[in-house]
């Protein structure tokens, strides 16, 4: 079995790895259930201030994976969630490539809607891209994200945690007004947006840098090859260089993403059937699906 970390949660075996630790299926004992568990060291106080702000975020959402519990033992902290099996939105387009677009929009349309209730509790999620949009594993049923991984985000009006000068986030999915050390803001998680729907519908990352250049220089692109146009009307908005002439909220931007879905042609029996698989494998030995598999007699530990 494996070890128990502060009386509670087993820890089973590595599935992950975030950008500040470790990330294990574990098995609850007191909710008697599997959850993802990120563990980090105390010893980083920077660190440690970043998982306060991380497990404080308390979203019930079906498409936000937010922290659920917390616990410290010794010299470190874990935070639990649901354990989702999916993958990301990263191994889904790695696996398939350019990516129908009526699927993308059912995608992007879930990612708006959690990213709305994420704004509505004031928080700015500053690292949205394909790796943190996780897949319940769904098979070749209708998919379901979930937007996680909270590491960097913080509340309007929070101070930073480092100077104005130094951008934090994923290169190549920042909002040109981040580059510049503007405030952080829900305009800049809309940006992140669309650069996401291009890298789904083209299997590519896109060229940030090429993109705003073109905006500046010459107005908005053309579509990509793939891309209808109704749809990259929409994609094109989130990534206005100018935040202000970005889409106000998440929730328009999803209005103007399903009026554009309604215009795109119907799937074909060519199109490819997308898998949305388990990425997460099968429990180890000495685990079933009830949780660990205790000899006789043996009690099953952890609190009532």
């Amino acid at each position: 079995m494996g070890e128990v970390f502060a009386g509670r949660y087993e820890l089973i075996d590595p599935i992950g790895r975030g950008g500040v630790g470790a990330v294990w299926r574990a098995w609850d004992q007191r909710r008697r259930r599997y959850v993802a568990a990120k563990v980090l060291q105390q010893s980083d106080a920077h660190t440690l201030l970043r998982f306060v702000r991380e497990q404080a975020v308390r979203i019930d959402h079906p498409h936000v994976l937010a922290p659920a519990s917390w616990a410290a033992d010794d010299d470190k902290v874990l935070f639990t969630m649901d354990l989702v099996h999916g993958g990301s939105l990263a191994h889904l387009v790695g696996d398939y490539g350019p990516l129908p677009p009526r699927l993308v929009c059912v995608l992007l349309d879930q990612l708006l809607s959690g990213l709305t209730a994420v704004h509505a509790e004031g928080v700015v999620h500053r690292d949205i891209k394909p790796a943190n949009v996780l897949l319940e594993a769904t098979g070749t049923g209708r998919p379901h994200v979930r937007l996680s991984d909270f590491g960097i985000s913080m509340r309007k009006g929070e101070p930073r945690l480092t100077d104005a000068n130094y951008v934090v986030g994923t290169p190549g999915y920042f909002a040109p007004e981040q580059m510049l050390g503007a405030e952080p803001d829900f305009p800049g998680d809309l940006f992140a947006v669309g650069l996401v729907a291009v890298h789904l519908l083209t299997g590519s990352k896109p060229d940030t840098q090429g993109l705003v250049e073109h905006f500046a220089q010459y107005g908005t692109p053309d579509a990509p090859e793939g891309i209808a146009e109704p749809l990259w009307q929409v994609l094109a908005n989130l990534l206005q260089p100018d935040p202000d002439l970005r889409f106000k909220t998440a929730a328009g931007a999803r209005k103007a993403l399903l009026a554009a879905a309604e215009l795109l042609p119907e799937a074909t029996i060519e199109d490819e059937i997308v898998e949305v698989f388990d990425h997460i494998g099968p429990l180890p030995a000495g685990f079933g699906p009830d949780g660990p598999l205790r000899a006789e007699g043996a009690g099953a530990g952890g609190d009532p």
